[in-house]
């Protein structure tokens, strides 16, 4: 059973987020300020005991001990505003006399410094107080003196004030509601904006996304316009391949048409053999077409596993060409991926390797590389090669080198468009074994 749901929008997801961090980090705050207000008040109590305390040593040493001669009463009422006891063998003062009962045992107690009493029970008298007792001798008088205030007091302003805290934390807490709400919908324009254009580009209105988006959504939005390239070239290289095959099989069909409709002319062997051969070359065509449409895996998405789809596709086409062998070389492992998207990656090796396939005599090397952040496909074949002169032209779309062969130029074409639309290079070189070397580098 889970304890948490899964909001269902980034609204909500940064309010479950935020808002409990925000109101912990308030009660927290105002816990310390609770725990600082008390120690910093009973910090500064202290001191103001001591000082009062060390002002009547001062006044007692200057009278000689002597306490008949101090000035008592309202004096010492308005000067420290505390209760006080001055004892000596021979006389004791305590002012107010209300706090006889807290004070008497504090004299008594025979310990110095700062000395609190909780619960006490005394008519016209607090039950916490806070006091400062010090014992010194004038002579050879021993002198206690004790200043003390009701901490009840104390701890009723500290109170009011924690309460003052606590209302202006909550106020705070509302604010930061209100200031996340307003961030998270501002935050968020530049997605209604997306969903806007999406909804033209749907519409048919625009063709491309292009809108104004900060740097966290860039990249969808480079990624949806690199697939709408995407889709956009493949239509394009299916219109392309559909006409040439069109072009292709309009000769042959029309040849036999008008073999068959010459009536006038009986069907010879030798025309026999040369509908034979027309129909066989359309058969060819269409055959190729199909295998490239093998060679283009199915889109899940923009990676590839390369080492996995090169052997895929030499085992393929090791049983297509069964008298030549395809050979791989990589230190690649299985599950490395390259930022391609698997049906290009697919085009790219399959026509590469049916070219080399076609032309070589026994053997056809793959290399895959990958260092640095570079990506190289190397295909070796050991063929006729090609001429210096005319490697120039590999790659261009219809071209044919040599007629004889079957095919219609395409391959190579195909394959170079997809590597430019990477920005990657094609070049052709002479293969170590005198056939054609092709490397594509990412």
């Amino acid at each position: 059973m889970t304890l948490f749901r899964k909001p269902a929008s980034i609204k909500g997801a940064l309010l479950v987020l935020l808002l409990p961090a925000g109101i912990a980090l308030m009660a927290v705050a105002w816990l310390v300020h609770g725990f600082l207000l008390d120690r910093m008040a009973r910090d500064f109590l202290e001191g103001r005991l001591k000082d009062e305390v060390a002002f009547l040593e001062h006044q007692i040493r200057d009278s000689g001990g002597e306490l008949d001669t101090l000035q008592t009463g309202d004096y010492f009422q308005e000067v420290f505003h505390h209760a006080f006891a001055i004892h000596s063998p021979s006389r004791t003062i305590i002012s107010p006399d209300a706090w006889a009962p807290l004070l008497m045992p504090l004299i008594d107690a025979g310990q110095d410094g700062t000395l609190p009493v909780h619960d006490a029970e005394a008519t016209n008298a607090p039950s916490d107080i806070l006091a400062y007792r010090k014992s010194f001798g004038v002579g050879d008088t021993p002198i206690v003196v004790i200043v003390s205030e009701d901490l009840g007091a104390l701890k009723r302003s500290q109170a009011e004030l924690h309460a003052w805290t606590a209302i202006v934390s909550i106020l705070l807490i509302l604010l930061l509601v209100a200031v996340i709400w307003f961030g998270i919908i501002l935050s968020l324009r530049p997605v209604v904006t997306l969903k806007a254009a999406l909804r033209r580009l749907q519409d048919g209105e625009i063709s491309r996304i292009d809108v104004q988006a900060p740097e966290e959504f860039q990249p969808l939005v480079l990624q949806l316009n690199q697939l709408l390239d995407s889709l956009d070239q493949r239509l394009e290289r299916s219109r392309d391949a559909l006409a040439n095959l069109s072009h292709s099989v309009k000769t042959p069909i029309a040849a036999v048409r008008q073999i068959l409709a010459d009536s006038d002319r009986p069907l010879s062997n030798e025309l026999r053999h040369q509908m034979a051969a027309r129909l066989d070359d359309i058969d060819k065509q269409l055959e190729g077409e199909m295998r490239r449409s093998r060679f283009s895996g199915p889109q899940v998405g923009k990676s590839a596993y390369p080492v996995k789809q090169a052997r895929d596709l030499l085992w393929m086409l090791g049983r297509l060409y069964t008298e030549k062998s395809f050979e791989l070389s990589t230190s690649l492992p299985e599950e490395s991926r390259w930022p391609i998207e698997e049906h290009d990656l697919n085009e790219i090796l399959g026509n590469l390797l049916d070219n080399a396939g076609k032309w070589s005599k026994r053997c056809v090397e793959l290399s895959l590389e990958q260092s640095r952040g570079l990506t190289r496909i190397v295909v070796t074949d050991d063929g006729p090669g090609v001429e210096q002169k005319e490697m120039t032209n590999l790659g261009q779309r219809g071209l044919r080198l040599d007629e004889q062969t079957p095919g219609h130029g395409l391959g190579l074409a195909i394959a170079r468009e997809i590597v430019a639309r990477y920005g990657g290079e094609m070049c052709f070189m002479a293969g170590s074994n005198g056939g054609l070397q092709v490397v594509v580098e990412f």
